[in-house]
């Protein structure tokens, strides 16, 4: 028999019975990488692979939560068990979650068919730990058809989702700034959906104006029709300038914007508190869905996304491993260390060889 968490296959006979306390003990084994966690996993990895995963992230403020509660209760309205993981910040003291999301959503928390978990984000560079994906593959394995993880909304840092969401809903707000701050933060690559939250606010079409335009400049469209600096030629002080042949570069624009496998992003406005646009947005994420399965991309994401995960697991295996090894001798090295016999990489070095 396999090693599993607490010395027996209870846990994983409770969670195919379909036991919802049997998954959030299976969610704190993994989040805690108790003593048998990864077997846990692998057990439960055949049934991974139904649900649609939907991610929900943006700058601090922007309503994800309330967005989120809205949006996960329409989908269940429509017949869809949902799971939600809800990514706080890490507890400088405790390192558990806050449990703010958690709280906003507390009208969910009763509701049958829809399960919440916040976990903690644990330092992961992206606002969403390993921990978090083995999260969703349980939700996924126990039969949710639809996982949405919500995440802590650091701005620099969002890109980890884009692998392993199916779709990203990227959520600004008027009055910050988020139009500048979305592509700095290089959140243009990570949306497959725009969503201006609290659009009643001021400012709200400029800003759907602005992503607009931002999507132009990275489609390349912004000056479409008008012949770009390149194809006119100055012939010298007071001559006419020469214009050229702009025939390959409409050729080139036809094929970006007739390409089969592209999604023209949305952007959306919503007023999640009132409920304003949830209808919109949900049939939009169902569009990007049906989109990238029939051209293909749906299998390509999951199978990078699965490479990127096993990618982790093994930084996560070396990082313990390097952990414990150095627990082990560090005192020896402190004298050496102070005295300046010796430097941190040349004691990393050592180590490293010493494997």
């Amino acid at each position: 028999m396999r090693s599993f968490p607490g010395g027996s296959s209870a846990l994983i006979d409770s969670f195919r019975a379909g036991e919802e306390r049997a998954l959030a003990r299976a969610i704190s084994v993994v989040e805690d990488q108790a003593p048998g966690f990864e077997a846990l996993l692998d057990e439960l990895r055949p049934s991974v692979g139904r649900a649609r995963r939907i991610g929900v992230t943006g700058p601090p403020g922007a309503g994800k939560s309330t967005l989120t509660a809205r949006f996960a209760r329409l989908l269940r309205n429509e017949g869809n068990r949902v799971g939600i993981i809800a990514v706080d910040p890490t507890s400088p003291f405790t390192g558990g979650a806050l449990l703010g999301d958690r709280i906003r959503m507390a009208e969910l928390a009763i509701e049958p068919g829809i399960f919440i978990r916040s976990m903690a984000s644990r330092g992961s560079v992206g606002g969403l730990a390993t921990a978090a994906t083995e999260a969703a593959d349980l939700m996924d394995a126990f039969g949710f058809d639809r996982v949405i993880l919500e995440t802590l909304g650091v701005g620099q840092s969002e890109l980890e989702i884009a692998a392993a969401a199916d779709s990203t809903v990227v959520v600004l707000v008027p009055e910050s700034g988020d139009g500048i701050q979305a592509m700095k933060a290089g959140l243009m690559e990570v949306a497959d959906l725009f969503c201006v939250n609290k659009a009643d606010r001021p400012g709200a079409d400029r800003l759907v104006k602005e992503i607009e335009v931002m999507k132009a400049i990275r489609a390349g469209r912004t000056m479409r029709g008008i012949p770009r600096h390149h194809a006119r030629i100055a012939a010298g002080s007071g001559s006419a300038a020469l214009d050229l042949p702009a025939g390959d570069e409409d050729e080139e624009d036809s094929r970006r914007e007739d390409s089969p496998s592209s999604w023209e992003v949305p952007v959306l406005k919503t007023v999640a508190t009132e409920g304003e646009g949830i209808d919109e947005l949900a049939a939009s994420v169902d569009g990007h869905f049906e989109a990238i399965r029939s051209t293909g991309e749906l299998e390509a994401r999951r199978s990078h996304a699965l490479l990127d995960q096993t990618r982790r697991i093994l930084i996560r295996r070396a990082e313990a491993s390097a952990l414990s090894a150095w627990k082990a001798v560090e005192n020896e090295f402190l004298e050496e260390l102070l005295a300046g016999r010796m430097t941190p990489y040349a004691v990393a070095e050592r180590l490293d060889r010493e494997k």
